[in-house]
């Protein structure tokens, strides 16, 4: 892995990056703050290049990206017989990080009691497999922890265990969002042209109001717009006419960020959603595999789909612009990757406190709840 490309003339920029290749030279635990899209990864990858660890592995870890119990075998293991499919003993990503670094992005998204387990590595270094009765080895890894959300909040609400908390903001960087650093985006949209399979160019008046937009998705919605108006452009200069609708002069932003981003974008995909501005399986699916939007996010999404619909999940199909065709590869989407949210405070018009502790599989369109008041899984 060669060192990071990191691009932007802006001061907070280089202030970021010095201070990354200062905390490199310890094995001091690092937490990267910030909106998603704005590049944690790499600055987590900056750590790791200039420490003197650079020559062990960089393994990185989506914790979103995992249910509890699959999150569980990633990090540490599993032995065999453990689960139905382990046929042989299995390393964790922290063994195979041993002597090197581990980058825990979206750390905030763990459940408490995975929250349990990585503290008490954090105080041990000893892997323990799924399966196994006691800890089979001891590591030696740099732990560097990422998330979008603010874990002070998550300690006041119970959500985010306080010592933790502790144990990874040993030095805390944090990455403004693009809109607070304006001088990165002509630097970034002149890389990434120099970098496209099509040479165009771009007018003044083009940069300017792609520089004036607030750019929500941060680094990686400008890299999609980039690469959008590189292969829609029909001449070799992009200009005005050629942005999409809502980064031309005049238009007025879906989102304007503020500390509660995370609902707001849920409300912009929303929007988006529902006016045919975007595609489900296009844009946003594509968005949470590529970790720009979180569970947290699309479950947000959902949850207005049924406050909308009145909890009818086949209505959030076709609100969304799909067709009927698409319930259940869209239910299948929503279970595996733990995002349902429970319709049924939905359908008495009133909306429960926290879509993440009321889910349930919706009931097919004719069926209706079970006799025992549980919801039934879509047939």
């Amino acid at each position: 892995m060669g060192e990071p490309l990191i691009v932007g003339d802006s001061q907070a920029l280089r202030d970021i990056c010095a201070m990354a290749r200062r905390v490199a030279a310890s094995d001091a635990k690092v937490l990267v703050t910030g909106e998603s899209g704005v590049g944690k990864d790499l600055i987590a990858r900056l750590i790791h290049w200039h420490s003197k660890r650079a020559a062990g592995p960089y393994v990185p870890v989506n914790c979103a990206a995992f249910t509890e119990s699959l999150l569980e075998s990633e990090l540490f293991g599993h032995v065999r017989g453990s689960f139905t499919d382990a046929v042989r003993d299995s390393p964790g990503k922290l063994q195979l990080a041993h002597g090197g670094s581990v980058f825990l992005d979206e750390v905030g998204e763990m459940s408490l009691r995975m929250q349990a387990l990585l503290l008490r590595f954090l105080e041990s270094g000893e892997i323990q497999p799924v399966g196994a009765e006691a800890a089979r080895a001891r590591v030696d890894v740099r732990v560097i922890a990422a998330t979008n959300r603010d874990l002070q909040e998550g300690v006041a609400a119970g959500r985010f265990r306080e010592d933790l908390l502790y144990r990874l903001d040993v030095v805390h960087i944090h990455m403004p969002p693009l809109r607070d650093r304006p001088g990165d985006v002509r630097a970034l949209i002149s890389h990434l042209l120099a970098r496209a399979e099509r040479q165009v160019t771009l007018d003044e008046s083009a940069m300017a109001a792609l520089e004036a937009y607030r750019w929500p998705g941060n680094v990686r919605e400008l890299q999609n717009v980039v690469e959008r108006l590189v292969w829609t452009t029909a001449g070799d200069v992009i200009g005005v006419d050629d942005l999409p609708r809502h980064l031309r002069p005049g238009r007025v932003e879906r989102v304007v960020p503020a500390r509660e981003r995370r609902r707001q974008m849920a409300d912009d995909l929303f929007r988006a959603l529902t006016d045919g501005t975007l595609s489900f399986w296009e844009h946003v699916h594509s968005l949470f595999l590529d970790r720009d939007l979180t569970r947290h996010d699309i479950r947000e999404l959902v949850r207005r789909g049924l406050a909308a619909t009145r909890g009818n999940y086949r209505a959030v199909v076709a609100l969304f612009g799909m067709p009927p065709t698409d319930y259940k590869r869209f239910l299948n989407f929503l279970t595996t990757h733990d995002l349902m949210v429970d319709f049924r405070p939905f359908r008495g018009g009133s909306a429960a406190a926290d879509p993440a502790e009321n889910r349930g599989q919706p009931p097919d369109a004719a069926a209706g709840p079970s006799p025992n008041g549980r919801p039934r899984a879509g047939r």
